[in-house]
């Protein structure tokens, strides 16, 4: 098997493995306690495990190409998406097959990968109420999310935690208004 390590944003990563059959193996990681800026002012964290109920619990999971449920690459229930929840990473594995890498998603996310086009890991998620906690921190707000509702990992050119938008509908300290900036679409999963 040929291998290209190829590293994603804030610390994550995807290895690309090739095989004999014409499919292809995806591994990587999406790191947990990792503060990024989300804007001015505005930085997030998500903490160890937050992902686990979903994972924990065998709910499908998808793995897709920039967000989009219309360009799948694996899922859970497929049996081609593996997911290990760890305390400092969620990691993933998928077996792309050699009729999914020869689709049209196929092609065009493993000639991304090896091209170091598309390098990183965003997930998506939904955060219920009780999920997370906003506190001021730094001259900010800080938003610790504790637990999510992963529906999906997604191979991108640029991962949306590091850059992202955020709705804030939940992001208020005490005494602070709700922050009621604009919204990215790749940012529909976060609320």
């Amino acid at each position: 098997m040929k291998a290209a390590l190829l590293w994603g944003g804030a610390g994550g990563g995807l290895e690309l493995r090739a095989d004999d059959m014409g499919g292809a193996r995806l591994s990587g990681r999406f790191p947990y306690n990792s503060a990024t800026e989300l804007g001015p002012g505005r930085r997030e964290s998500i903490a160890g495990r937050a992902f686990r109920s979903r994972v924990e619990a065998g709910e499908e999971i998808h793995l897709l190409l920039g967000h989009d449920f219309n360009r799948p690459l694996a899922s859970t229930r497929a049996g081609s998406l593996v997911l290990r929840d760890g305390d400092d990473a969620l990691l993933f594995e998928a077996t792309i097959s050699p009729e999914m890498a020869g689709s049209t998603t196929g092609r065009d996310a493993l000639a991304m990968i090896r091209g170091r086009l598309a390098t990183g890991v965003s997930p998506g998620f939904i955060v219920p109420r009780g999920g997370d906690e906003v506190r001021e921190a730094e001259g900010g707000l800080l938003r610790v999310v504790r637990s999510a509702e992963l529906h999906e990992l997604s191979v991108v050119t640029r991962p949306a935690y590091q850059h992202a938008q955020v709705e804030a509908r939940s992001w208020t300290a005490e005494g602070r208004q709700p922050y009621r900036g604009a919204v990215h679409p790749l940012n529909r999963w976060r609320a």
